[in-house]
């Protein structure tokens, strides 16, 4: 029987999990950041989500933070490792650094509790590391979570998936295990499971990221194309949604896709495709480039050619928002942020309007500054360019540019 549960990470995928879990058991989440520990033990989240913040006001959450390992560890009977794998280009291949130092910590402290990794990691790293550590009850099991809507996809998963080694019939037990403990705190109970091995558990969520990659690529280059053609993008995504076998999702142009997965998950798989014929994966990777450099020189032919408010001097671009979506506190590999490379590397003028980012931190990286102001940010600026539009905007629409067509992400 598994009554105490300890989750290794208080971020995106960790602190959502927690708290879902923690309605019917005892959940210990641990993080290095006492920052993030202590927001919790407050009840308040470290991360942006919506349905956190009411769980924590509404909910009686048996959910304990700490930073103490030995408390964390020593009396777990299931460990959930949900630690960032960030993708290293240098190596073609993710950090797994912290995976590792985790597994290493629980086993000083516990050499009986299962370990679950949810942390996306290359295929064939669960098997490598199980023999690495000598240790068998480990046990891999993707996360499919849109940013911002974690714990809701959490209580409500399109489908659970376990890698296991097929062979041991006691992990095949306990992944039943991890399985019925999943469902018994979901609200949607009508769930598909999936135990399968690890390699292929591992490979079901590099490639599910990497076709919605594709998907918002496939709408991007269909954009482009209308843009450059002087074409309505939003009737002919529209005509081609209607298609039941295309649908009117995910469809929405941007500036390309970015965020915590998409962008390393396609890297990785591409890397995982080495000695392995394919064109589609180097493709979607090569796309979300492609994207970035047209809207840079798109909005800098704009602005060049009187695009702009009449202002004497130098141009002014303006960009409103860093995040990589809509009611988003994530800068992580946004595609905002790659256009604003270019166009300060094309010589292009270029201000910021981010609330939530230090200033320094943005001229420090990105070589333009940032205006705290938003008004004297939509004077000053000839063109604004919005990954995702807001409202807030109304008033300068004139000079806004985006290709946020559906107002959605």
């Amino acid at each position: 029987m598994i009554s105490n549960i300890t989750i290794v990470g208080c971020g995106y995928v960790g602190l959502p999990l927690a708290c879902m879990l923690a309605v019917k058991y005892h959940i210990m989440i641990t993080d290095i950041v006492e920052e993030k520990v202590e927001m919790i033990n407050e009840r308040k989240s470290p991360i942006k989500d919506d349905y956190i913040d009411s769980f924590f006001k509404e909910k009686e959450l048996d959910l304990t933070a700490t930073t103490d390992e030995k408390e964390a560890y020593s009396d777990a009977d299931l460990v959930i490792i949900a630690v960032p794998t960030n993708y290293d280009d240098e190596k073609e291949y993710f950090d797994t650094t912290a995976v590792e130092v985790a597994i290493k910590t629980i086993l000083e402290y516990n050499r009986t509790a299962t370990i679950v990794i949810k942390s996306t990691v290359p295929v064939g790293y669960t098997e490598q590391i199980r023999k690495f550590f000598g240790y068998d009850r480990i046990m891999f099991s993707p996360e499919f979570l849109r940013e911002n809507r974690a714990l809701y996809d959490n209580l409500n998963p399109s489908r659970i998936i376990v890698g296991i080694d097929k062979d041991d019939e006691e992990m095949a037990a306990e992944a039943e295990k991890f399985i019925d403990l999943i469902i018994t705190c979901t609200e949607k109970k009508d769930i598909r499971s999936l135990i399968m091995g690890f390699a292929e558990a591992e490979a079901v969520k590099l490639f599910s990221n990497t076709y919605l990659a594709l998907r918002v690529a496939y709408f991007n280059e269909l954009d482009t194309y209308a843009e450059s053609k002087s074409l309505n993008s939003r009737e002919i995504i529209e005509g081609v949604g209607l298609d039941p076998r295309i649908g009117d999702h995910y469809n929405n142009p941007s500036f390309g896709y970015g965020g915590y997965c998409l962008p390393k998950d396609t890297r990785q798989l591409l890397a995982n495709y080495k000695n392995v014929p394919q064109d589609m994966v180097t493709a979607i990777v090569d796309s979300n480039q492609t994207r970035m450099d047209y809207i840079a020189k798109h909005v800098s032919e704009l602005v060049r050619n009187g695009n702009s408010d009449g202002s004497d001097g130098e141009p002014l671009i303006g960009v409103y928002r860093l995040t990589m979506k809509s009611n988003s506190d994530n800068f992580r590999e946004s595609s905002i942020l790659g256009v604003i490379k270019r166009l300060v590397h094309m010589g292009e003028s270029v201000v910021v309007y981010e609330p939530m980012t230090d200033p320094y931190a943005v001229y420090e990286h990105y070589g333009c500054r940032v205006i705290d102001d938003f008004d004297e940010f939509k004077t000053k600026c000839d063109i604004i360019i919005a990954n995702r539009y807001d409202a807030c905007l109304d008033d300068v629409k004139d000079k806004v540019y985006t290709r946020d067509i559906f107002y959605r992400d």
